[in-house]
């Protein structure tokens, strides 16, 4: 999620006029990309409430902000993110280029690394749970063992951070012809 903030801090400068002769009436709501990222992030967040609610038949308000879930709202992020900037700037450019790369690696890491290093938070939490009352790391806090994505939510964001860029897209397209 560092590479996401990262990026829309460098859009967010990119996007705010330099000289004073710039017109004032832009705003960070008229940035496309960043308003169908942003959108798709809270869509997913949103979503994980429900498949918890699914799955579990409770409600946990913590997955509001929580990571790891379905659908992944890393991948949502991005793929919403690199889909409105192809749409805006097209998608022969370099911009385009970087936000996929970027997009890449963050879908990558999220069944990647961060799926293992809760797998591995798995392990080490029943080890502790196994100790003996009297043993020095027995009262250890647990570690967080929801990091990561399986494949299957990584896809299901990517697909919902197209969806969302795509259909907001069209709205923009909708709103500036009206």
């Amino acid at each position: 999620m560092d590479e996401v903030a990262a990026l829309s801090a460098s859009l967010i400068q990119t996007s705010i006029p330099t000289s004073s002769s710039s017109s004032s009436s832009s705003s960070l709501f008229d940035n496309f990309p960043l308003v169908s990222a942003i959108v798709a992030f809270a869509l997913a967040q949103s979503c994980k409430l429900f498949t918890t609610w699914y799955k579990e038949k409770r409600w946990d308000a913590k997955q509001l902000i929580g990571s790891g879930g379905m659908p992944s709202s890393h991948s949502a992020t991005v793929t919403a993110l690199a889909t409105a900037i192809g749409l805006q700037d097209g998608f022969g450019g370099s911009l385009f280029a970087t936000a996929m790369i970027l997009a890449c690696v963050v879908m990558y890491d999220a069944f990647g690394v961060r799926l293992q290093a809760g797998r591995q938070a798995e392990v080490l939490n029943q080890i502790v749970f196994e100790l003996p009352d009297d043993h020095p790391l027995a009262e250890t806090r647990p570690l967080r063992e929801l990091l990561g994505h399986t494949p299957p939510q990584v896809i299901a964001g990517g697909l919902l951070g197209v969806l969302t860029a795509a259909i907001a897209y069209f709205i923009k397209k909708v709103i500036s012809q009206a």
